[in-house]
């Protein structure tokens, strides 16, 4: 019988190795078992079949993984590698699932390990999903096919499967289980083997979901899911009731508003796109990096709701991300995307990957906000993940604008609707070393209209494809909002009201501090590249240039401080060298290279300059504390630990709204001590035996601390001037101030030659005013108008000191 198996599998080995072509995602058992070798591994899948057994072997020898198929021998017992749940069922009058052998297996294993103390068996779940197209409702009922993947197919099913979807196939290995904890923390007996067994089934079918999806509505199933929605009905009773028009021209005007919100997604066209994506980021990108997927994976399986926030850079990004969440393994979003993009081509081919449309503003349309509301709540109930951006467009400066808050305030009614499931937001950091509008953008910042996107412009925009570097894609910690409403408003479920969920008093103070958050939390995840890290160092230089080799050594050193003191766990460093970092940036044509006789000075022309703000501004956050560090140490002669945590605390505070920083008082205080550590390390900067710390008087290290210090020069000199203006004007109204205040940032920028929109914007400006106000250095009076507090004398004299006395001079005049 083992002969007969053998042939029979050697016979299926050729074509199953030419066909299936079979996509592996196993990072976190990759490391699990490299320190497993010397450890018995075995195998646990759902379906005791050639075709997955043979597929799996492939994917193990892509692996390094021991082979499925070989049997393994312990203390004297001979055992398959591979356990497998069910066999396949019969072609005729099948009766459902036939058990396979595992639970046996499983049995004999257990038992080993009640006889041998040292052994440690590792069973890796290893699930193969054949095809990613979810299966279609029709009737409130699943209806079978000839490919669908159903349980335990049996032969002439899987020959079918094989044929049509073999191409599209994903192996997912989880991590190992130990049988040695298993045995010694819950016993050898049957109950555990059978309780293993079940866990498995539930474990691969939560993960087939995953990559597949729930069940799939069609379009006009959801219009008629969402007439039947109590809110929507009164929606339109009300309309009847008050323009006196028809219940017919309401359900009409009501169904316009759905069909153009609403998505009409095909795993076909998925399927495309994912081949030309492929393509094209081969022709766009050295290189696409991910870093914590498998937070993703985790969230899938524990039945999540995933709800994606990422950072909105370019209109790259809908393609992107949705490309790397398909090749780990996880099913396509639903995207919230702009309804400037609902435009032919583009507009059906996003509707059909998943796209939903969505107007810029709602203001006095009661019915579209209604509607769109419960359709974003309708795909929650149905378990389809979302992806949305909370800045609502794209940010023109590089850095992370201020949230837009409706879609997380109806992301919040939808659960009091009643959701059973956890909705999870995972924050995303995406990051260029090239981004195709930053041209766009300039000119926008100028003061040119703003272009509608059009099919002219995709053309044109194929047309210039080139070499665009790295893209980076960090996920960061997920905010679990069923979690954060359990804090922020213990009783939150009170107000829980499936047919007609009313606003709560609290939903505005709770969305305004969860968009935050999700601000703070992309922040935390950034990418580090070369073009950013260079753009930051020669924005800070006088000229905008340096010579070829200091600018490696500065490269380095910046690098340097984040190794030894980063701005958060999350972020993520490029492995080069500050000298391959440059070659790179060369490569992509971001700095100009002139040569004389003592060798290349690396320059910035002035259009450069503007498009290098932009991938500076991505990164400025995450080097702000070593900035400052750097700027009190070179400002003061000496200084204590104590004095210059506090003066950086006080500046940090005012700055974390506009950064969106992370950091507590306590967390500052710990990364200023790693910094000086770092800065110590690098032979930059001493502590005497007093206490006080001081610079090391050397050129080198000097020009070294000094650029770094340059880097948070413009966001003290704004800091500055508020807080000199409000000292002298004081009572204000906050307009005029604000007016004041940029009339004064804008005077800078010509004398300092400062070409940055976030310099001057009233925005920004307002942002650190209010920050001012909360922190009490500022108040209002009962007019409501603007007063310094003595509070501020402390701050703007420490803040003075740190930025240039002509720039002081130049405020103070």
């Amino acid at each position: 019988m083992l002969a007969l198996r053998t042939f029979f599998y050697m016979l299926l080995k050729f074509p199953v190795q030419f066909w299936v072509k079979c996509r592996i995602v196993a990072d976190k058992v990759l490391e699990t078992q490299q320190g497993n070798n010397n450890k018995p591994i075995f195998y646990i899948v759902r379906h005791q079949s050639a075709s997955d057994l043979l597929t799996l072997q492939k994917a193990c020898k892509k692996l390094n993984f021991p082979d499925p198929l070989e049997s393994i021998t312990i203390d004297g017992k001979t055992f398959q590698r591979t356990l497998c749940l069910e066999k396949p069922s019969q072609v005729l009058f099948s009766k459902g699932a036939i058990k396979g052998k595992a639970k046996e297996q499983g049995l004999a294993l257990l038992a080993l390990h009640k006889n041998n103390p040292q052994l440690d068996v590792q069973l890796i779940p290893a699930n193969l999903v054949w095809g990613r197209k979810p299966t279609i409702e029709k009737n409130n009922a699943n209806v079978g096919t000839i490919l669908a993947d159903q349980e335990s197919p049996s032969w002439l099913r899987k020959f079918f499967i094989v044929l049509f979807l073999g191409r599209n196939t994903l192996v997912r290995f989880s991590e190992s289980l130990s049988l040695r904890y298993m045995a010694d923390k819950h016993g050898t007996d049957d109950a555990i083997a059978r309780k293993l067994l079940r866990v498995a089934r539930f474990h691969f079918h939560r993960q087939k979901i995953a990559a597949t999806g729930p069940r799939l509505m069609h379009r006009q199933q959801m219009f008629k899911a969402l007439l039947k929605n109590p809110a929507i009905k009164k929606l339109i009773q009300d309309e009847v009731e008050s323009k006196g028009q028809s219940e017919a021209a309401a359900k009409k005007q009501a169904l316009k508003i759905m069909d153009e919100i609403a998505g009409d997604y095909r795993e076909s066209m998925v399927r495309v796109g994912e081949r030309v994506l492929h393509w094209l980021w081969n022709r766009l990108y050295q290189g696409i990096e991910v870093n914590n997927a498998n937070t993703l994976r985790e969230l899938a399986d524990d039945g999540h709701e995933i709800i994606y926030v990422p950072c909105h850079r370019s209109h790259m990004d809908y393609l992107l991300l949705t490309y790397i969440i398909y090749q780990q393994g996880l099913v396509t979003p639903r995207i919230a995307a702009g309804i400037n993009l609902n435009f032919w081509p583009a507009g059906p081919i996003f509707r059909k990957a998943g796209a939903f449309f969505i107007r810029r503003s709602f203001r006095g349309n009661r019915m579209y906000s209604t509607i769109f509301r419960e359709y974003l709540g309708l795909l929650f109930e149905r378990g389809y993940s979302v992806k949305y951006y909370s800045e609502g467009g794209r940010s023109r400066t590089g850095r992370l604008l201020d949230p837009k808050t409706g879609m997380l305030a109806m992301t919040i009614q939808s659960l009091l609707r009643g959701i059973n499931r956890p909705l999870t937001l995972v924050p995303v950091y995406l990051g260029y070393e090239h981004v195709m509008e930053v041209g766009t953008y300039h000119k926008e910042l100028s003061g040119s209209k703003k272009k509608n996107e059009s099919v002219f412009g995709v053309f044109k925009a194929i047309k210039n494809l080139r070499n665009y570097g790295k893209g980076f894609v960090n996920f960061g910690t997920p905010i679990n909002i069923n979690q954060f409403l359990t804090e922020q408003v213990p009783n939150w479920k009170d107000d829980i009201d499936a047919v007609d969920p009313q606003k709560p008093s609290w939903l505005t103070p709770s969305v305004n501090v969860l968009a935050d958050q999700v601000m703070v939390a992309i922040n935390k995840c950034a990418a580090l590249n070369g073009v950013s890290l260079i753009a930051l160092i020669l924005l800070a230089t006088k000229n905008k240039a340096l010579s070829r080799q200091e600018l490696i050594i500065q490269l380095d050193f910046f690098l340097a401080i984040q190794k030894q003191a980063p701005y958060s766990k999350e972020l993520t460093l490029p492995e080069q060298s500050g000298e391959q970092l440059l070659d790179d940036a060369i490569t992509l044509n971001k700095v100009t290279v002139d040569h004389d006789s003592f060798g290349d000075i690396i320059s910035l022309s002035e259009s450069a300059a503007l498009e290098m703000r932009y991938y500076r501004n991505n990164i400025l956050h995450t080097f702000m504390l070593p900035a400052l560090v750097c700027r009190i140490l070179e400002k003061n002669a000496k200084i204590t630990q104590q004095v210059l945590e506090k003066q950086v605390q006080d500046i940090l505070v005012l700055l974390k709204r506009d950064l969106f920083l992370w950091q507590s008082n306590e967390e500052i205080s710990q990364q200023v001590s790693q910094v000086l550590s770092a800065l110590a390390a690098l032979n930059t900067a001493k502590q005497s035996k007093a206490g006080f710390w001081s610079l090391i008087n050397e050129n080198k290290t000097l020009s070294s601390i000094s650029l770094l210090g340059e880097c948070a020069d413009e966001t003290l000199q704004r800091l500055t001037i508020i807080s000199i203006l409000i000292n002298r004007l004081s009572p204000i109204n906050k307009n005029d101030f604000v007016e004041k205040v940029v009339a004064i940032a804008k005077r800078l920028t010509v004398l300092n030659n400062i070409n940055a929109a976030e310099f001057i914007d009233k925005k920004t400006q307002m942002t650190l005013i209010e920050a001012m106000r909360e922190e009490g250095l500022i108040h209002t009076d009962e007019n409501g108008l603007l007063i310094a507090n003595s509070t501020l004398d402390i701050t703007r004299s420490y803040v003075s000191n740190l930025v240039d006395i002509s720039v002081l001079q130049s405020i103070l005049r």
